[in-house]
């Protein structure tokens, strides 16, 4: 009898369990329910990039009796950080792996003849770090019937590296330098390919992502390789930075991005005098390196640069770069697009720079090891956020959005996201410090209460009530109605966000909450922007100077010369640079 009922319960959970199991291109993988979904975890999407892969562009693979088993610390190679932590991969500086082309999938329905709307991740992180085991969709699957994916992508000099000792003797794909964003592409391949198994529409999906994520999202809009595996973009946060193949080699101008470039990553291999050794050689150098220490090269440095990224290689990248060819019907995809930024984007970044911030040690909170966070100077910390942010706006939004206008598409739609309704506490008032910060969003469009990353005392910035809630629920009900429509539609008190076109240019819907959330019209320029800043009582001269490098350095292509001229004051390039490398410090928690 024991027997028995041993062999029934075991048939039973079987069932059960294999209710869920699909076998896709890449393999049988089973997948679970929990709180009403189903997920489908570490799905392959393509080959391991290892051996003589790296460096190449992702390998498709067609293996569908293998049996997928999920895993731990899958997430691409990166420095250690708080969008990368440690792992069973990791030393002080390096985490993860090599082998990390992944998917997860959670849907709200098992799969049936229903097809749901499809939306497709793309975390931040700079391109450098960030894993898509940091965002949890979950809550907007369920509550509104979509299926929400997230992936992994090769990282920084495994994602995006241009030397002739790599690409001279490879073809096609292999040739470009943009890795992350065919790994992206190939992703999105797999799932035009096998989303109908899992109840999902392969004719209706739609790519989002934040800050490096919205960037990519951007790029996968003018991108030849990309055309026509996704219906609708969402760009959040995002900017345009590319730039000329051979500057991304070596440079001999100054770049937008940085000036560490993959010469002089391996002439830090090599130990110098690059220009003696033969291609051959240094190739079978890089690929004979352990994923770790070459990764050491890139990591160790005086200043936190990264290699230059985004790559115009007029394979992956027109040649023009993204900027240009979001304006150009020639390349940029016509299809329903939101882009946004935040109110506040570089508040998170300012309030950890011991330039604008102190530790305040009471004789409690000496006892306790608890500070309270204090601002120094906090006009100055506002006037910094201030341009900094609007520029943002100009550079990851207003421009894109006039470019891609401009070519004839008029399914745009903008916004600004002004949330702010943090906790005020002993130790911090996290309104004023964080405010609308870059990344705040998304746990508000996740229906989840920590900061991404698990910043410091993420636990007691978002509280519990109906202003986080409001906002929360029109975020997820926009995201996903224009994920099924390409329409965000209206709001739960049926305020309508219109779109961003000829007549409503400069339009954007404020996402706030309740007596906040609104449509509202305002356009900023960079010559605007340049004479407020100058009649700017909060700041010094050189502060001043700063901001202007930032504003036409940052998050898009270097455009600070022609803009520069425009200023009434003056300014020396170099003092701001070397005021940022002295100031470039972070308080220590």
């Amino acid at each position: 009898m024991k027997k028995f009922f041993f062999l029934f319960f075991a048939f039973l959970s079987l069932s059960i369990f294999s209710d869920f199991e699909v076998t896709t291109s890449t393999g049988i993988t089973d997948g679970y329910k929990k709180s009403g979904l189903i997920y489908w975890d570490d799905i392959p999407y393509a080959k391991p990039p290892v051996g003589d892969l790296r460096w190449k562009a992702p390998r498709s693979y067609n293996n569908p009796e293998a049996k997928i088993s999920p895993k731990e610390d899958n997430f691409c190679i990166q420095k250690t950080s708080s969008l990368g932590g440690s792992s069973q991969f990791s030393n002080d500086l390096i985490s993860g792996t090599e082998d990390c082309l992944y998917l997860d999938i959670v849907s709200p329905t098992k799969p049936s003849n229903e097809k749901l709307p499809v939306m497709f991740w793309i975390h931040g992180g700079g391109n450098t770090s960030g894993l898509k085991d940091l965002y949890d969709f979950s809550k907007m699957a369920k509550r509104h019937d979509v299926i929400v994916i997230r992936i992994n992508y090769r990282l920084g000099p495994f994602g995006w590296f241009t030397h002739p000792a790599i690409q001279q003797n490879q073809e096609g794909l292999d040739k470009s330098s943009n890795f992350g964003t065919l790994d992206i592409i190939s992703a999105l391949e797999w799932v035009n390919k096998n989303i109908h198994l899992f109840g999902g529409d392969s004719k209706n999906i739609t790519i989002f992502g934040e800050s490096a994520g919205g960037h990519n999202v951007f790029s996968l809009l003018v991108s030849p390789q990309a055309n026509n595996l996704f219906h609708k973009a969402i760009s959040m946060s995002g900017y345009t930075t590319s730039i000329p193949k051979n500057l991304a080699f070596k440079q001999d101008l100054k770049s937008s991005t940085s000036n560490n470039t993959s010469w002089s990553v391996v002439e830090k291999i090599l130990g110098g005098n690059q220009e003696n050794y033969s291609n051959e050689y240094i190739r079978k150098t890089l690929y004979d390196l352990e994923a770790q220490e070459f990764f050491h090269h890139y990591v160790k440095r005086p200043s936190y640069e990264e290699i230059p990224l985004l790559t115009n290689d007029g394979i992956v990248i027109p040649d023009i770069g993204l900027e240009k060819a979001l304006a150009d019907t020639k390349y940029v995809a016509d299809i329903p697009i939101i882009a946004g930024s935040n109110l506040d984007e570089v508040k998170l970044w300012l309030a950890t720079a011991e330039y604008f911030v102190e530790l305040e040690y009471s004789l409690v909170g000496s006892i306790l090891n608890i500070p309270k966070v204090k601002l120094k100077d906090e006009p100055a910390f506002e006037a910094f956020n201030y341009y900094r942010s609007a520029a943002w706006k100009i550079r990851g939004v207003d421009l894109p959005l006039q470019g891609i206008l401009n070519s004839g598409n008029n399914s745009l739609y903008a916004y600004r996201f002004d949330w702010d309704d943090h906790r005020r506490i002993l130790v911090a008032d996290f309104k004023k410090l964080i405010g609308a910060a870059h990344a705040t969003e998304i746990p508000l469009l996740a229906g989840n209460e920590k900061l991404v990353g698990g910043y410091p005392l993420s636990d007691l910035i978002y509280p519990t009530g109906i202003s986080k809630l409001y906002t929360s629920r029109n975020m997820m009900r926009f995201w996903s109605n224009f994920a099924k429509n390409g329409n965000p539609g209206t709001s739960t008190n049926s305020v309508k966000w219109e779109p961003y076109n000829e007549t409503n240019k400069y339009t954007f819907m404020v996402l706030d909450n309740r007596s906040n959330l609104k449509m509202r019209t305002q356009a900023q320029s960079f010559k605007d922007l340049s004479a407020q800043l100058y009649e700017d009582e909060r700041i010094n001269e050189l502060e001043k100077c700063v901001i202007l490098l930032q504003m036409f350095t940052f998050v898009g292509n270097d455009i600070y010369d022609e803009n520069i001229r425009h200023y009434p004051g003056k300014c020396n390039r170099t003092d701001s640079e070397n005021f940022l490398m002295e100031n470039a410090s972070y308080i220590e928690y």
